[in-house]
């Protein structure tokens, strides 16, 4: 990799015009990618792409007067010390305030860029085209944030933040918390019934690593062939059913794991503890998330892992 210190005033340029493509594809891209979601940030992305687009014309212009018509390639990831950016995709996966995010950082990253590349040099023409290119970036900055207030208003802000946050819980939440009461509550029949039936700690933990690994694998085929999503907007059946898939196995290996702990009372008593952290953690996201009263919330968990794990320890000591 190069130092930055090393680029020349020739590189500097190729630099940013490469670097103004890069971004102007980025805008394009995220502008494409959410347009049935999210509408008129979609439009604000295309707007910026085009000022990138403008500003790439400009610094081209600049370039072909001072050194010729021959751009040579010079890319950020070349120079040692740029910050690595997350890949589009994944940014989107993070939702749209990610997104947001992730745009704001490019701009100020840009005009950091520009303000360095002038402050390291005492040739007076090169600060003057350096100083020119941090004025067109900061100008850029401003020109954002007028499309931003054209074109994403706070009413639309609003409504486009109500639909990540609907969406976030059908396609993530609502399978999740489906997975994590599966697990967390089914599982504790098998697991307690081996323990007491056995007063082994090793078979109650192969027991419960069984039924959390089988009750994963048959909740994530369920949740994924259940809905396809395009009519419910729940989203991909694959994200789904790997969600609660996890979330099944997470809520059974819980109170598995402390039958590694080879005395047979201390790792029920620890079992038993991780058993109501568990319920308590599916009576909070029913609160934060479903709107259901706190107390109705705990009650109902409560009373549904209390009978299944008296269960178990009933069948257990039959």
């Amino acid at each position: 990799m190069r130092s930055f210190t090393d680029l020349t005033e020739r590189d500097l340029l190729a630099l940013a015009i490469s670097s103004e493509e890069e971004d102007g594809r980025v805008y394009a891209d995220f502008s494409h990618e959410l347009r049935d979601d999210y509408p008129d940030s979609a439009r604000m992305f295309a707007d910026m792409a085009s000022e990138e687009n403008e500003h790439r014309r400009r610094l081209i212009d600049v370039f072909a007067e001072r050194f010729g018509p021959h751009i040579p390639l010079v890319q950020r990831q070349e120079v040692r010390g740029w910050v690595q950016r997350k890949p589009g995709w994944q940014v989107r996966a993070m939702g749209i305030e990610a997104v947001r995010r992730h745009v704001q950082q490019m701009e100020r990253d840009a005009g950091r860029f520009y303000q360095q590349a002038a402050a390291r040099t005492t040739d007076a023409a090169v600060r003057k085209l350096l100083g020119d290119l941090a004025a067109a970036e900061m100008e850029h900055e401003h020109t954002a944030g007028a499309i931003e207030q054209r074109r994403l208003p706070d009413e639309a802000r609003a409504t486009e933040d109500d639909g990540a946050q609907r969406r976030f819980v059908l396609q993530i939440i609502q399978p999740g918390l489906v997975g994590l009461m599966d697990g967390s509550v089914s599982t504790l029949a098998p697991v307690f019934a081996a323990a007491f039936a056995t007063h082994s700690s090793w078979n109650a933990f192969l027991v419960g690593l069984a039924a959390s690994l089988g009750a994963g694998i048959s909740m994530g085929f369920a949740e994924a062939l259940a809905d396809d999503g395009k009519l419910s907007g729940r989203g991909t059946p694959l994200l789904r059913g790997v969600v609660c898939g996890l979330m099944t196995i997470a809520g059974g290996i819980g109170h598995t794991l402390p039958y590694l702990i080879p005395d047979f009372i201390t790792a029920t008593v620890v079992a038993g503890a991780v058993v109501v952290v568990e319920l308590l953690a599916i009576a909070w996201i029913q609160w934060k998330y479903m709107d259901t009263p706190p107390l109705s919330a705990v009650a109902k968990v409560m009373l549904g892992g209390a009978l299944v794990l008296a269960t178990g320890i009933l069948i257990g000591n039959a």
